[in-house]
């Protein structure tokens, strides 16, 4: 017996340091973490810093001054007065997720789990103070004391994933209000289904080059302004008017996640939402373009340009090239 407690003494002696040692790996791991992702955060901040000044009346929209913007311009700002925070939310970049946290940290201490709160909910109208319902002097106050950030995608991508969202699946709104004039115009369909039921029974969507088609057409932004979800991202959030703090990737959602809830001071007390959705990967992104022809992909680029360059994302010569 003596012979084991012997033998059982240094292992137990080898395994506590083993748990130490992996203990201290795991922080340096994630230190090294966090260090990436601040100057990530460096480079970021400071392309838009860089490319803004270098072509003012594109990127503002010859708009220079809060003074110059409508206030349907500024309707996506989330202002949350308690924490002193602005989001400005883009569809399809994880808005649903970053509205539950802005929803909980609303509604106060203790903060809900935000998975808790219903997709629906968020996305009711009016249930955020936006930014532009208060008076020009408050607005500029708070864009210049609160802390700022929005999320940004790969421009395409996100195309894609409004593409699949809003016209392949079932949505009685998107199907009334765009599917049927997109099957019409561009889709060789004059006579196409009435109703989304009858659409679906009969297999009838756009293709994802039809609403290319609808989206290259000079007469789809002649006639109203893009529809949210396939706007320009810059077009939503005036990064080139308002400075913001963080600019987070969907490319990197958790870590920037992660980060920006600590410059937030609120890494205790809220946990971001997991990502479980199938995500429209950036290497799928050849596959939808092969039924786009070469000179609509190019005209397309030319299109959402603005916002490759300022937020970062390489241009998608194996796209373009030929």
């Amino acid at each position: 017996m003596a012979a084991c407690r012997g033998l059982l003494l240094p292992l137990g002696f080898l395994g506590s340091m083993f748990l130490i040692m992996l203990s201290f790996y795991r922080w340096d791991m994630s230190q090294e973490r966090r260090e990436r992702t601040r100057q990530l955060q460096k480079l970021r901040k400071q392309q838009l810093k860089e490319i803004c000044a270098g072509d003012k009346n594109t990127f503002s929209e010859r708009k220079h001054s809060l003074e110059d913007m409508s206030e349907d311009e500024l309707k996506n700002l989330i202002v949350d007065d308690t924490h002193g925070i602005i989001y400005c939310y883009i569809p399809k970049v994880a808005c649903t997720n970053w509205k539950r946290v802005m929803f909980v940290l609303n509604q106060g201490e203790p903060y809900q789990d935000p998975m808790s709160i219903s997709g629906d909910l968020v996305h009711v109208p009016n249930k955020f103070t936006t930014l532009n319902s208060f008076p020009l002097i408050e607005m500029k106050a708070r864009l210049k004391h609160y802390t700022k950030f929005l999320f940004v995608r790969e421009p395409f991508v996100r195309l894609i994933s409004a593409y699949r969202d809003k016209f392949q699946r079932y949505n009685k709104y998107y199907y009334q209000n765009f599917a049927r004039d997109i099957l019409r115009l561009y889709g060789n369909q004059p006579d196409s289904p009435e109703t989304v039921d009858e659409a679906f029974v009969s297999g009838v969507h756009p293709s994802f080059y039809n609403f290319i088609q609808y989206l290259l057409d000079p007469q789809t932004e002649n006639e109203e302004p893009f529809e949210p979800h396939w706007k320009q991202q810059y077009r939503l959030c005036h990064p080139c008017l308002i400075q913001y703090d963080f600019v987070g990737h969907q490319e990197t959602l958790q870590e920037d996640a992660e980060e920006l809830l600590t410059v937030l001071q609120l890494q205790d007390d809220i946990r971001f939402p997991p990502f479980y959705e199938n995500m429209t990967s950036p290497g799928s992104v050849f596959d939808w373009f092969r039924e786009v022809p070469l000179e609509d992909r190019r005209k397309l680029y030319k299109l959402y340009e603005e916002d490759f360059r300022l937020f970062g994302y390489r241009k998608p010569g194996e796209l373009l090239d030929g």
